[in-house]
């Protein structure tokens, strides 16, 4: 009896161990997906969230562009699978939202180029390439932190944009009128200047990029006539009834070149979504009381008109700007639909060509900057 007593212990004390051993083989984590090359990643377009690892090669300025030197700002990386790569066609344009510039953009840190990463982000279209948008972890192959930076902020954060930090709402919206009021006024004459400057083509320095059409054409090609370009004003200028007069019907925050017959067709509408086709405006629609620019420049119309609210406030002599929910406004200081450039700013985050924009403007001319080409993130902070 006492040996099958004895038996069944062991027998009992091995089971234990078995079920341990067992325990423990389960809870060991799975291994890590393998990351995706970036010809995978240009072959998976989808949205989905992946790893992509490659070799930082440049910064994408255009859609067939990227400088391999004299970098000019920190918000975007080209990434290919071999670090000598030069054709775009096999590069995969990462967008380095703010909490990723100062660690990982080219202008500030020159010495990346050649590096080999891992990025984790959405994989779409970025500056109509494909691209990887809003990463949550960027390190160097190998080993390093996938967190962002402790500041979790952009290169202006603790200086031009420092009485914000932290903020939300209406304290927000507080902040930044009192930090982008500050700013030099240009005449309506330098404006033409300003715009052969900001928006330069990349792939071509003697011409602009029309914003609505998207068509490049000749800087010195401007005016009033057929097929020339001149200066449209996002916010109609009508909406407030503020003309060309020097402030906000001279800020080139909001004022872009556009073919002289598209800008006509635009006219004063508000924005929304729908309607007929536009003659020479690819991708744009337009009813009786509504526009719509094509997809690639939602956002920096959404942006452009934001900026204009949080800007001109009514206490500086010009009148209070303000989006709404209405199409139908007529030459009130107000201009819509609200909700779509909201849904404008968030399907179509800033891309190279807008940010640099930015920076010209605030470089150059008006010595202010677009808070939502920063941090579009603001834009549901003060209109949730």
């Amino acid at each position: 009896m006492q040996g099958y007593v004895g038996v069944r212990t062991r027998l009992a004390a091995f089971a234990a161990l078995v079920l341990i051993a067992v325990g423990a083989a389960s809870a060991r984590p799975a291994a890590a997906a393998t990351p995706l090359t970036v010809a995978q990643a240009i072959a998976t377009q989808n949205g989905s969230v992946q790893t992509v690892r490659g070799y930082i090669v440049g910064e994408p300025v255009a859609t067939n562009t990227v400088n391999r030197s004299g970098f000019t700002a920190d918000y975007a990386i080209a990434l290919a699978d071999t670090a000598s790569e030069t054709a775009t066609s096999r590069m995969l344009y990462v967008q380095l939202t703010t909490q990723w510039r100062a660690a990982w953009g080219l202008k500030s840190n020159p010495g990346n180029l050649g590096k080999q990463v891992d990025v984790t982000g959405a994989l779409g279209a970025y500056f109509s390439h494909p691209g990887q948008k809003s990463p949550t972890a960027i390190a160097a192959s190998g080993g390093g932190s996938t967190e962002p930076p402790p500041s979790g902020g952009g290169p202006y954060d603790d200086t031009y944009y420092k009485d914000a930090i932290g903020k939300s709402g209406n304290a927000l919206r507080t902040s930044l009128h009192t930090i982008i009021k500050q700013q030099r006024v240009l005449t309506y004459d330098q404006v033409w200047d300003a715009l052969k400057d900001t928006d330069q083509d990349p792939a071509n320095s003697n011409n602009v990029i029309e914003i609505y059409s998207g068509r490049s054409i000749a800087k010195s090609d401007n005016g009033g006539g057929v097929d020339q370009w001149n200066r449209e004003h996002v916010w109609a200028k009508s909406h407030g009834d503020f003309g060309t007069v020097n402030g906000p019907g001279t800020d080139v925050h909001h004022l872009r070149p556009e073919d002289v017959t598209v800008n006509a067709d635009r006219g004063n509408l508000d924005f929304d979504n729908g309607g007929s086709a536009v003659n020479q405006c690819p991708d744009c629609w337009r009813d009786g009381d509504s526009f719509e620019p094509r997809d690639a420049v939602k956002g920096d119309v959404a942006r452009m008109i934001l900026y204009m609210a949080i800007r001109y406030e009514g206490d500086d002599g010009w009148p209070n700007l303000e989006p709404n929910e209405s199409v139908n406004n007529g030459s009130a200081p107000a201009i819509g639909k609200l909700s779509v450039l909201k849904a404008w700013n968030a399907a179509d985050p800033p891309d190279a060509f807008e940010q640099r924009r930015n920076q010209r403007i605030y470089d150059q001319w008006q010595g202010n900057r677009n808070p939502f080409i920063d941090h579009p993130e603001w834009v549901t902070s003060i209109w949730p």
